[in-house]
């Protein structure tokens, strides 16, 4: 078997210091750590871990080191070859090895010469497991050699025309940097028109008389040796075609001169490359570099395409202004045709560049050391490309694998060496090589046939620290062979951790993505193969993160205020943080008007430079945090008058010290808006069971920013928080983040447990479930016991679901039970519950009570005794006893009927009760049932008794009928309830006088058999009151009363209507009684008086007429005449008001009186029978009208005293 860790979920975080110790396991994780405990008895072929590069350039004037570290149980020994013999360092006395490494000194600075050891070195280490070599290591002097002595002839050249100044640096090694400088050391300047190409020569589009000088110089710095070479000065001068022709004049003949179209634009042309097309190959890896320089005037401008296709945006970048095009990083994919334009306003001019990208090998999959124990099989691969494809070759301990020693457990497929059954013998150092024309790859692999139990490396006990929503890496560096696996535990007892949650990285690192506060703890990994067992323990602390939760808010302060920039920092108590104020990303200012304290910087005496952007950065040992606020600076205005409001609402929530059952909430306080905050009202939600309906969680005071908070299980909670001032309650935070406390076994058991039985076989057991909020985690069910109180039986117990009810079939009727419902979730049970007593299903009772007997009392109540029925016989709860009695017949036997039974029920166990209500002098009959919860038992035996009589109730009807000058009748119907046999009735009566008093009083007995009475002797027109009622041998009974008028004479006033009497002599007592109306009586007799005054007058001097004469003659409209119609008086109307007075009405027909007609007349009023009529035989009634008012509040007579009584009255 091949001990390979197979990847799981490669999610490792860079920069970890924690990983440092076996980083190295990242780049090849089967080799064995450098661990010295481990090292001690733990054998390891050689792996080379340092050596100088391939091609190695060194400085002659330096001793040459070659370096070449290796690593190995034993520790390895070294060798070299030098083109590819031994060699030999002992015989050379410049040449010594480094003790305990390969790394060769020589040491050419006190004798002899770099080029005696150029040549191509190979270094070997070796083991008794296998020996690894080094690259072959091409070391050459570096080489700076100097300019050929040459003599340059000055340039002269019109002005316009292109020019080359040429370089040809010497060869160098390696090769120098190129730049043209003049005399001064001054680099000279380039621009699309002047610029330097690749080769390092100096192009010219076109040149200006300013290109004019005497010392462009071509410089090559040759950096290995520090040096730097300078060319000859080279000469250029720019004449113009004037100065041109005054000199050939001075010469030549004239057919020599120049036009002045020399100097005239011409397209562009390229300078280099030459031709339309050229080739380009370069290697895969490096940077290609085009290059295209044109001449021509104006100066042309370059651009560039690539045919068929675009350029790489992120690798392509333009250089020399845009005359060399730069590719970094080419791959194979960039080969193709590039074309490079230059244009200016005359034409245009492309050259095609071809290229042909090559690679160098490169690796696909480097081979792998291998750590396989006896027995085990494996492979080796060697996986390499490059252009052309790269050939692969294996080396064994250094020896081609054709020449090594045999294996039998090795068999070579290409670039794959397979191992099947290896043995101790097998361990070797295999090294592959991938060559092509342009390089080589070697890479050594070691076989370690090893069996070892697993041995973890990391430090016991270490202590890591991280802050918290940031992921935790914890260290399990592991040694094993065959390969362990690793598992990580939580606590002592922990199940091993999933991959769900952590990712396992396959060098043993256990990383949590997420950290959180339950994540403190104790973690233990395991290390396990067949050989044997390792675990360790480290130990993991979530830290608070930083936080600035008041953070310096933007500021437009006045010049000469003072501002201050608040910055309040929340972090964990155990780390200690830094506070940096910084102005501007620098240093604050050295000025004494800046200060700083715990939580604020203050400027003040702000200036106009003070503005800009203040920067609060705070720093912990494992993160750090900032925030910035801009100040501006601004001319002194009016200061507003405050605003006051309700508070802003908080913000910044914060969970922290997350326990199963508690949990710390702080925020920061919003802007109070001028009026101090008085509480902070805290309220939780819990979105897994009410989302959307928020509770009251508690208040604090206005000076606290955190609250202690009682949690409940597996709740899923979220808290906000609302201030409140003296004017209202904010508006409520932002929720807070959501915190899922843990399940827990239930606190409490279900409520209002009952056990009735809906049938006599049943029990049915109920009881109020536990709401959502109290069931403390998922699968919430109910325990439900019972037993019969009585009985020795065990308890029966069912669990059910979340219901509320459980029905106990086939039950003995009536049994007591005792009951418990216990809660259960997924985690446990809640506390033993208290036992409740029930009972099965009631029954109807069997038996009905007995030795029942009425005791009458009076006539209206009767008391009922009986004897209580046996307690089993009632089969349930005894809620009392139901009698049920009826009134048969009356006792005179005049109506027999049947009326609706009544029922009284007597709760309880009481033996007796009272019938109250009873009908006097009836007949009775009764039965008693016991009642329980199921309903009535069987009846007793019906009980018969009878009322004794009692008074009667009022007469039915009273009325009076056909009245006369001195008599009245009366009729009237019998009580409607005699209770008993009437004996007689009593009738009293009394006459009222005009002021309302009672005469004296009547008695008449009347028999019983009569329904019908006249009184006679009357006096005639007179009020009379009635009070009448019938008699038992009980007693008398109620009274019915009733007024009456006697009539005037048989053609006189119609009499009122009687019926209406009683109202209203109750009103005219009432009215007569009132203020207003005394008032208004006086006003009337007043005026009355005054016109029978002028009456009298005016007769005595006219003499005698009739009144009816008078009445037409005279003008004042108070006094209405007689209708004609009916014969009666007129209406009397009150001078002020003008009100109408209603008219007297007719007597009715059964001559029963009214209660709104007067009862007065002239007789009661005259001086006797005989005073009715003047002297002139005139009728004085005309005077009388009658005058009648509606009383205020309907209790005053609204009858009058007629004009003459009043006047009478006032004689």
């Amino acid at each position: 078997m091949q001990l390979k860790i197979m990847p799981r979920r490669k999610r490792l975080s860079a920069g970890r210091t924690p990983l440092i110790l076996f980083l190295c396991q990242i780049i090849s994780a089967l080799d064995v750590p450098l661990d010295p405990k481990l090292l001690e008895d733990l054998v390891q072929p050689p792996t080379i871990t340092q050596q100088s590069p391939k091609d190695y350039i060194i400085d002659p004037r330096e001793n040459i080191v070659i370096q070449c570290e290796a690593k190995g149980k034993p520790p390895p020994s070294f060798s070299w070859t030098r083109n590819g013999t031994h060699f030999d360092i002992d015989k050379d006395p410049l040449v010594t090895m480094k003790p305990g490494s390969g790394t060769l000194t020589i040491n050419i600075m006190s004798e002899g010469k770099a080029e005696t050891y150029e040549g191509v070195y190979q270094c070997t280490a070796r083991n008794e497991r296998g020996a690894a070599i080094s690259n072959n290591i091409v070391v050459r002097p570096s080489r700076s050699p100097l300019w050929t002595k040459e003599k340059l002839e000055p340039i002269t050249l019109r002005n316009g025309q292109s020019l080359i100044l040429p370089c040809r640096p010497p060869l160098g090694l390696p090769p120098p940097i190129i730049f043209w400088m003049d005399n001064s050391f001054q680099r000279l300047p380039q621009s699309e028109r002047v610029s330097q190409g690749l080769n390092g020569d100096l192009y010219f589009s076109n040149v200006l008389p300013e290109d004019t000088r005497e010392d462009y110089i071509c410089y090559a710095r040759f950096n290995h040796t520090q040096t730097i070479q300078q060319k000859q000065p080279i000469s250029v001068k720019v004449i113009s075609v004037d100065e041109l022709n005054d000199t050939i004049a001075a010469n030549l003949n004239d057919t020599e001169f120049y036009s002045a179209k020399s100097n005239r634009e011409r397209p562009p042309t390229f300078l280099t490359p030459e031709g339309n097309a050229s080739h380009k190959e370069e290697l895969r890896g490096n940077v290609l570099s085009l290059e295209c320089i044109a001449e021509g005037l104006p100066t042309p401008i370059i651009y560039w395409i690539k045919e068929d296709g675009t350029l790489p945006i992120n690798r392509t970048f333009y250089r020399n202004f845009k005359k060399t095009l730069q590719i970094i990083q080419v791959s194979e994919a960039d080969s193709g045709n590039y074309q490079c334009i230059a244009k200016n306003p005359l034409g245009a001019i492309h050259h095609t560049i071809s290229v042909t990208v090559k690679a160098a090998p490169y690796w696909i999959m480097a081979p792998q050391n291998l750590v396989l124990s006896p027995g085990e099989d494996g492979r080796l691969m060697c996986g390499a490309n490059g252009n052309p494809k790269p050939k692969i070759s294996w080396l064994s301990n250094g020896v081609p694998v054709e020449i090594a020693p045999d294996d039998p457990s090795r068999k070579i497929d290409g670039d794959t060496i397979i191992f099947s059954n290896v043995q101790e013998r097998s361990s070797a150092v295999y090294q592959c090589n991938a060559s092509n024309e342009y390089g080589y790859l070697l890479a050594n692999a070691f076989v370690n046939v090893l069996a070892e139990p697993p041995r973890i490396l990391t430090s016991a006990n270490t202590l890591y620290q991280v802050i918290a929503d940031r992921p935790a890496l914890l260290d399990c560096a592991f040694f094993g062979s065959p390969l362990p696996t690793i598992e990580w535990f939580k606590g002592a007892k922990g199940s091993a951790l999933r991959e769900d949650i952590y990712v396992l990285h396959e060098n043993g690192t256990l990383e949590i993505p997420v950290a959180q506060k339950d994540s403190t703890g104790t973690y233990t990994c395991v290390a396990r193969n067949k050989l044997g067992m390792a675990k360790n323990e480290v130990h993991l602390e979530i830290k608070d993160a930083t936080r600035i939760i008041k953070q310096p808010e933007y500021a437009v302060m006045q010049r000469g205020g003072t501002v201050s920039f608040e910055c309040k920092l929340k972090h964990d108590h155990t780390l200690i943080p830094t506070v940096t104020w910084l102005k501007d990303n620098g240093e604050l200012p050295n000025d004494g008007r800046f200060t700083v304290d715990k939580d604020h910087l203050v400027v003040a005496d702000v200036r106009d430079d003070d503005g800009g952007t203040y920067t609060c950065v705070a720093n912990t040992t494992l993160d750090n945090v900032s925030a910035s606020a801009v100040l501006s600076v601004v001319a002194p205005t009016p200061t507003p008058a405050p605003i006051y409001d309700v508070p802003n609402p908080p913000f910044d929530l914060e969970l922290t010290d997350q326990l199963d059952k508690s949990v710390q909430l702080s925020w920061t306080p919003g802007n109070d808006n001028n009026s101090p905050i008085t509480k902070f009202i805290i309220e939780y939600e819990d979105a897994m069971h009410e989302a959307g309906l928020w509770h009251h969680q508690t208040e604090v005071s206005g000076m606290q920013t955190t609250a202690q908070l009682k949690l409940s299980p597996y709740v899923n909670y979220s808290f906000r928080v609302m201030a409140v001032n003296s004017l209202g309650r904010s508006l409520p935070s932002e929720a807070s983040e959501q915190y899922l406390t843990k399940a827990a076994e239930p606190d409490t058991n279900p409520t209002a447990v009952e056990g009735l039985g809906s049938e006599p076989d049943n029990l049915v057991i109920t009881w109020k479930p536990l709401n959502g909020f109290e069931s403390n985690g998922p699968g919430l069910q109910y325990k439900v016991s019972w037993r019969q109180k009585d009985g020795d039986d065990e308890w029966t117990s069912v669990v059910v679901a979340n219901v509320s009810k459980y029905i106990v079939s086939g039950t003995p009727t009536f049994v007591p039970y005792l009951i418990k419902v216990q809660a259960l979730n997924d985690v446990g049970f809640a506390p033993e519950p208290a036992v409740v007593m029930g009972h099965s299903g009631e029954d109807l009772p069997m038996v009905a009570p007995g030795n029942v007997h009425v005791n009458v009392v009076n006539s209206t109540l009767a008391e009922v005794h009986w004897d209580p029925v046996p307690l089993k016989s009632i089969r349930g709860h005894l809620q009392g006893y139901r009698i049920y009695y009826w009134k048969a017949q009356s006792s005179s036997k005049r109506n027999r009927r049947h009326l609706e039974k009544k029922i009284l029920t007597f709760q309880g166990s009481k033996t007796h009760g009272m019938l109250p209500g009873l009908e006097p002098f009836s007949h009775y009959t009764l039965n008693v049932r016991v009642v329980n919860g199921k309903g009535e038992g069987p009846a007793s035996p019906d009980r018969v008794f009878n009322t004794p009589e009692g008074v009667p109730s009022a007469p039915s009807s009273l009325k009076i009928v056909n009245p006369t000058l001195d008599s009245l009748t009366l009729e009237w119907d019998p009580p409607s309830r005699p209770n008993g046999i009437l004996t007689e009735y009593t009738l009293k009566y009394q006459p009222i006088n005009s002021t309302h008093e009672l005469g004296p009083l009547v008695d008449l007995k009347i028999p019983a058999n009569k329904t019908r009475w006249t009184l006679k002797n009357l006096n005639f027109s007179t009020r009379y009151k009635f009070y009448f009622y019938a008699q038992t041998a009980a007693g008398s009974g109620s009274q019915i009363t009733e007024e009456a008028v006697t009539t005037v004479d048989e053609a006189g006033i119609p009499p009122p209507d009687v019926g209406a009497g009683k109202a209203m002599a109750s009103r005219q007592v009432d009215i007569a009684t009132q203020g207003w109306f005394i008032g208004l009586m006086c006003a009337v007799a007043l005026l009355i008086l005054i016109l029978l005054i002028v009456c009298f007058i005016r007769r005595n001097k006219g003499g005698k007429y009739p009144v009816k004469e008078k009445e037409d003659a005279h003008a004042d409209p108070e006094i209405q005449p007689m209708k004609e119609d009916d014969g009666t008086f007129g209406e009397y109307s009150d001078a002020e008001d003008h009100k109408p007075l209603k008219k007297g009405s007719r007597t009715p027909s059964d001559r029963t009186v009214k209660k709104e007609d007067s009862d007065d007349s002239l007789v009661d009023y005259g001086e006797g029978v005989n005073g009715q009529f003047n002297e002139d035989g005139s009728f004085i009634g005309q005077y009388s009208g009658k005058k009648e008012k509606e009383p205020a509040e309907g209790n005053e007579s609204s009858e009058a005293p007629s004009p003459v009584n009043a006047m009478n009255s006032f004689v």
